[in-house]
């Protein structure tokens, strides 16, 4: 069975195939030189460049399959959570070409399609803990299996990769602040600067990340910035990773996975990836991250998502999917 998948929630434009169970062709357009120019995605034009780029994506992902409309069995595409405008563009294209190929077609949850990047290998077990870190979410569900997703945390103002991204503004580094601030933190002293470490009440497994962007605001306002970046950058890294490690000590404690999955952009940060690492280890869960292209927003996901729900008998979504932005 041949699944294409569609993923225009933010700013990348995503196309990808998944052919019984197996990733065949992943490809994604990047708007990053059309956004760092502001320092952030500007939702007009990430909107304006899905409809550029969809179409022509679309047709490279067949050419690179050797495949043609004729060999699709379904298509997936990402309907919520997301800009209102580039998920208007994935979702009218999708649904169009349901309707023209006559096939069906499954509404995924963009958040539920960077857990299941983790899927294409086999040796995940359950109960398991998924947890999303991007520039837009930072979210923890618990699952029995493969289509049961609770959610048992989230933030509760700005996302990891967000702060991230304001942070690396703050310091007059290039967009994405996020790989800039990695980079700069290896060549700085983690001890030297240490900003607060928010956890909420005792038991809580949400996130915030406002008040550590804000102290690194006020650091550098009363500091300065001179030399200092490397070791700004090393001290926020160092908070970002405790409040992850903290909050995952608490789900191991709370529910007991067996596994754990990562998702989202901000999970091909290498720091970070060690000390979950390191914490599931000494837990003994198993920790399973997709391929670097894989934690991007990508259609492989969403296609490797539908072929899910496809295998558990779920019911295929009307052609007029309903978008629901964030």
């Amino acid at each position: 069975m041949v699944i294409l998948g569609i993923e225009t929630s933010c700013d990348e434009t995503g196309v990808g195939l998944v052919k019984d169970g197996c990733l065949a062709v992943n490809l994604i357009a990047s708007q990053e030189k059309i956004h760092s120019v502001y320092g952030g995605v500007v939702p007009e034009l990430a909107s304006r460049a899905h409809l550029e780029y969809i179409d022509d994506l679309y047709l490279k992902v067949l050419k690179k399959s050797c495949l043609s409309d004729n060999d699709i069995d379904a298509i997936g595409v990402t309907n919520y959570p997301g800009l209102k405008g580039s998920l208007l563009i994935g979702v009218s294209f999708a649904c169009a070409l349901s309707y023209a190929i006559d096939v069906p077609i499954y509404a995924v949850n963009h958040l539920y399609a960077h857990i299941a990047a983790n899927f294409f290998n086999p040796e995940i077990r359950f109960p398991a803990a998924g947890l999303v870190i991007s520039g837009g979410h930072t979210t923890y569900f618990y699952m029995k299996n493969r289509v049961d997703f609770r959610v048992v945390g989230k933030t509760l103002d700005d996302a990891c990769g967000e702060t991230y991204d304001k942070v690396g503004r703050m310091l007059n580094l290039d967009f994405p602040g996020g790989p800039n601030v990695e980079q700069e933190a290896l060549k700085g002293d983690e001890k030297r600067i240490k900003f607060p470490v928010p956890l909420l009440s005792r038991n809580s497994l949400d996130f915030s990340f406002s008040g550590l962007k804000t102290a690194v605001l006020y650091h550098i306002r009363k500091n300065g910035i001179a030399d200092n970046v490397p070791d700004i950058c090393a001290g926020f890294q160092k908070a970002v990773g405790d409040i992850l490690c903290e909050k995952t000590r608490r789900v191991f404690r709370q529910y007991e996975p067996q596994s754990l999955l990562l998702g989202g952009g901000v999970i091909q940060n290498m720091y970070l990836r060690e000390r979950l690492f390191k914490l599931a280890e000494d837990n003994g869960v198993r920790l399973f991250i997709p391929d670097k292209k894989l934690c991007m927003d990508n259609g492989a996901m969403v296609a490797m998502m539908a072929s899910i729900f496809i295998e558990e008998g779920y019911a295929s979504s009307e052609r007029m999917i309903k978008v629901v932005p964030t």
